[in-house]
């Protein structure tokens, strides 16, 4: 029995279904999970001694590969210093200054730990800022799992089927307004239903969690009309675009000035972090200076800013968003020639191949996708040295520690897959 399998048989007597995340599970391509051992660059190792390319980067955070010397020299550093403190560090306003020179829309920022506790922060604050109760977000997009968000929601949650969660009330997700994503005449339905109650409107501007998903033309800048003529507020959760497709994220790329941005993974250097910001009359609701109340014992980690600090510098001094973009595009136009029958969409470094002809859009388009056929090519890749999400509805990633040779090789795997 190989010592993964025994892991897993040792995991589920302690860990709820063996695991810490549902999607780590590996249900919706079937079979056990595997257990990792270490990483380097972009090659993961098992625990029985496979080697895998890397297409997952930690689910994102991890632009610069594994375990990169500068970031891990870094947090070897800090931790020598201490490694919590509860009390304010000289590290939190570098990062903090490296994420607005990023995101000219962030004037002032507040870390949290974690891209869920940002996003359920940002709609607090709009809530509290605007003093209406209703939100907006988009079938398949992903927030966290704060209860509010959990109604047609992404990830994990389409994996497994789910529609929402039990657990979550009925008057907790009752000013949970659902609209469809590249579709703003949904949007444009719920204003004039609602729209003196609507706080935010809260959209990833590339959808990440029912696999990549770009905005169509229009659709972004139509969104942030909407907003401001009802007098609402637009947040981009760039949890996982932010510094991803570029620096300044999708907002930069796509030219749109949010009111209020949330961030996190690659912010963390691979550490846990997120963060959230925007205007400066909107974050100064927040307490200390506000009413809206938020806290954190462990938010601005001294060993998660140095690590994001390391991490944001590097990105900073260029040639590493080209690279990317070369070895990206190299790599998608490679699957969609060698598998056939795929669409595969991308934006930056993100992209994800879905097994179906149609067009991938929205959320019931994403759903048309064929994850049967995805789990066998999952399992494919695995046994030929290549590691992609398991499941159909995620992002894969492409970090600056891949070389041509790992291209070449993984589109080689992939074109064995009948």
């Amino acid at each position: 029995m190989k010592r993964s399998e025994k892991l897993y048989k040792e995991a589920i007597k302690h860990l709820v279904g063996g695991v810490n995340s549902p999607v780590r599970a590996f249900n919706s391509v079937g079979g056990n999970p595997i257990f990792l051992d270490h990483a380097k660059g972009a090659k993961l190792y098992d625990v029985d001694g496979n080697e895998y390319i890397d297409f997952m980067g930690s689910w994102g955070p991890l632009i610069l590969g594994h375990a990169h010397p500068e970031v891990v020299k870094a947090i070897n550093e800090q931790a020598e210093r201490g490694t919590s403190f509860g009390v304010s560090t000289e590290l939190e306003i570098e990062l903090a200054k490296l994420v607005k020179d990023a995101f000219p829309s962030i004037e002032l920022v507040r870390f949290v730990n974690s891209g869920t506790e940002a996003t359920m922060s940002a709609v607090r604050l709009a809530r509290g800022y605007t003093g209406r109760p209703k939100i907006v977000k988009f079938a398949g997009c992903y927030h966290g799992h704060a209860d509010y968000f959990l109604v047609q929601a992404g990830s994990g949650v389409m994996t497994l089927g789910i529609p929402g969660s039990k657990g979550v009330t009925e008057s907790i997700v009752r000013d949970t307004l659902v609209a469809r994503f590249n579709d703003l005449s949904s949007v444009e339905a719920l204003f004039e239903k609602f729209g003196n109650e609507i706080a935010t409107v809260i959209v990833e501007p590339v959808a990440g969690n029912m696999g990549v998903v770009p905005p169509k033309q229009g659709f972004l800048e139509g969104l942030r009309e909407i907003t401001r003529d009802n007098g609402a507020l637009l947040i981009f959760d760039e949890v996982i675009t932010g510094f991803r497709l570029t620096w300044g994220g999708a907002q930069t790329v796509f030219g749109i000035t949010p009111d209020l941005t949330t961030l996190g993974k690659i912010i963390g250097g691979g550490l846990p972090v997120g963060a959230y910001g925007g205007k400066r009359e909107i974050m100064e609701h927040l307490a200390p200076l506000g009413p809206v109340y938020q806290a954190g014992t462990l938010s601005g980690n001294p060993l998660a800013m140095s690590a994001g600090i390391a991490t944001l510098k590097i990105l900073k001094s260029g040639g590493v968003y080209e690279k990317l973009e070369s070895l990206a595009e190299k790599f998608t136009e490679g699957l969609w020639r060698e598998l056939g029958g795929v669409t595969v969409n991308r934006v930056g470094s993100m992209f994800t191949p879905f097994f179906t002809y149609a067009e991938v859009f929205d959320y019931d388009s994403a759903k048309r996708a064929d994850a049967e056929k995805y789990a066998k090519f999952f399992w494919h890749m695995i046994k030929g040295g290549a590691f992609p999400p398991p499941s159909q509805f995620e992002a894969w990633f492409i970090s600056a520690a891949h070389t041509e040779e790992d291209i070449e090789k993984a589109l080689d795997i992939a074109r064995s897959f009948k």
